[in-house]
């Protein structure tokens, strides 16, 4: 008896071990801000051989993979990455969104009881605490009993905060009115010596005085429109949007260390602090696995201001490209070819800029702003409910009501708010640009796995936080009044339709055009690091990547 139970711990003893040596020594999860998958084979030719390509022809690619809800911004696309589920879950369900209960706006990492770290008069009111679900990076730190680390870093904070989680050693981003990087008092109460040291290069000062100009000769970027285009923005001190961009002089007119969003020096930055943080953390040489999450944020800035065809566009992704390679090139040294992981991915695409549509005859247009249909539909209900502002918000394609407002008899406030809402609905409806419109109620009777637009309203639907009517609007339309640039945000592909690739330790190379949504790339990293999935996780290990692990 006692033989037999020593054989069964000698079998579970070495399980164990194999487990371990399986395990990668370190992942990096990069999300690269507002990239379509498009972008891999419109630039594929001009990429060098060590950034892009090396992750397609030796890692595995999904050609077919896609958010599932909406609305596509980058604080839900880095939740849903690594928590493995949508916002009806995790609860991050916009960049910034109305509260019910404060009656103000909040940011989606904000919070008033941290303080900054690292610039006293930075952004650093941070943390995750709006994050509703755990991350992959949690679910890590709880396997290794808090022995692995994990570091998040970005330009933006919730690039840097969603997908490290809650108990990530530290997030770091941007500070753009010092150029350095800084965190907040729920991770840290002093800066470790390595990003002090890193601040003290002045590396942001010394990118931004440089000149943009392209990295090839221009006639070359044949995959982009013309470099003078109506389409792109104008920055301050330029007449045209073209190149080159004398950085050193145009960052004085353009928010001086802010500007460095809208150059790919906020690419190079980041890179650089990224190996920074491989090597001042000593990532990779643990007994349990590190986790590094490393969000590029110019990208989405660049195109938000020039268009997914502009030639600024391109060359950012050809030197994005370049840092990839760099950053390949340093975790090859510092923790060993085929000792880590590696996948990236986006938090969502980009629409073309609708006036480029429209002027090209293709479906498309502007949709009035947020105040501008808040004050319509308050006029609409004061009709029938005078001396009532009962729509307190709109943001996000959602309808908040006042609640409050409507009838203190509960015998009636529920088809007083039947009624708002019923009124709500027909007139967004007939309203040009708007595809549909869902009420509280409908969405509640709707199912998770719904597919189609519904499905995906549902799946960014939280109840305690979201509107009482959602509205999606149709293809191609934005609400703005620029037209010039773009945006994101809908449940349409060219909104939804992302890269995702896999990399490095326990990855064969191949690639599947099978459809799958985002939320599955969360729970493959679990298994392929043998720890329990995420707490709310809704999707499912990619079965052509983990085959029978």
């Amino acid at each position: 008896m006692k033989k037999g139970i020593l054989s069964i711990g000698l079998v579970i003893i070495f399980s164990t071990a194999g487990f371990s040596q399986d395990r990668p020594k370190l992942v990096v999860g990069i999300v690269v801000d507002q990239m379509r998958q498009e972008y891999l084979y419109r630039f594929q030719s001009k990429f060098g051989e060590g950034g892009f390509k090396r992750l397609m022809n030796d890692g595995f690619m999904l050609t077919n993979a896609h958010y599932n809800y909406v609305p596509t911004y980058t604080g839900p696309g880095h939740a849903s990455v690594f928590t493995g589920t949508t916002p009806a879950y995790h609860g991050i369900i916009a960049n910034d969104w109305w509260d019910k209960t404060l009656k103000k706006k909040v940011n989606c990492v904000g919070d008033d009881t941290q303080r900054p770290i690292g610039n006293a008069e930075g952004h650093g009111s941070v943390s995750p605490a709006r994050l509703l679900a755990t991350t992959v990076t949690d679910e890590l730190k709880l396997f290794s009993q808090k022995k692995s680390k994990v570091i998040g870093i970005s330009l933006k904070d919730r690039g840097a905060v969603l997908p490290s989680g809650h108990m990530a050693n530290a997030a770091y981003w941007y500070d753009s009115k010092t150029g350095k990087f800084i965190s907040s008092t729920y991770y840290l109460q002093a800066l470790p010596a390595w990003v002090d040291n890193f601040n003290t290069q002045k590396l942001s000062d010394e990118l931004l005085n440089k000149e943009w100009k392209t990295l090839l000769p221009i006639e070359q970027y044949t995959e982009s429109s013309n470099d003078d285009s109506p389409y792109e923005w104008v920055m301050k001190g330029k007449e045209k949007p073209t190149f080159p961009y004398d950085v050193k002089k145009l960052r004085q007119e353009n928010g001086n260390f802010n500007f460095i969003f809208n150059t790919p020096m906020g690419n190079d930055l980041l890179e650089a602090f990224a190996e920074a943080a491989v090597k001042g953390e000593e990532l990779g040489k643990n007994t349990y696995p590190d986790f590094l999450t490393v969000s590029f944020s110019a990208t989405d800035y660049i195109a938000h201001a020039m268009g997914p065809n502009s030639v600024e566009v391109e060359d950012t992704y050809l030197r994005l490209d370049r840092n990839i390679a760099d950053l390949l090139k340093k975790l090859d040294s510092e923790v060993g070819n085929g000792n880590y992981l590696l996948f990236l991915t986006a938090d969502h695409a980009v629409v073309e800029v609708p006036q480029l549509l429209k002027d090209n005859r293709m479906p498309s247009g502007y949709f009035v702003d947020d105040n501008a249909i808040k004050n319509e539909l308050n006029n609409l209900l004061n009709t029938h409910f005078p001396g009532k502002t009962l729509v307190e918000s709109v943001s996000n394609d959602q309808v908040f009501f006042n609640t409050t407002l409507f009838s203190s008899d509960t015998r009636t406030s529920g088809i007083d708010y039947m009624i708002a809402t019923e009124l709500i609905v027909n007139y967004l409806q007939a309203k040009d640009g708007v595809a549909q419109v869902f009420s509280k109620n409908t969405i509640k009777l709707g199912d998770y796995a719904e597919a189609g637009i519904k499905g995906a309203i549902i799946r960014g639907y939280n109840f305690k936080r979201s509107g009482d009517v959602t509205f999606v609007l149709e293809p191609g339309w934005i609400s703005s009044d620029k037209k010039y640039g773009t945006t994101h945000g809908s449940p349409y592909s060219y909104d939804t339709h992302i890269p995702v690739l896999f990399f490095g330790k326990g990855i064969r190379h191949g690639s599947s055009a099978q459809y799958h949504p985002i939320v599955d790339i969360a729970p493959t990293v679990s298994v392929l690091l043998s720890i329990k999935f995420p707490s709310a996780c809704a999707g499912q290990p990619i079965l052509e990547i983990v085959g029978g692990k």
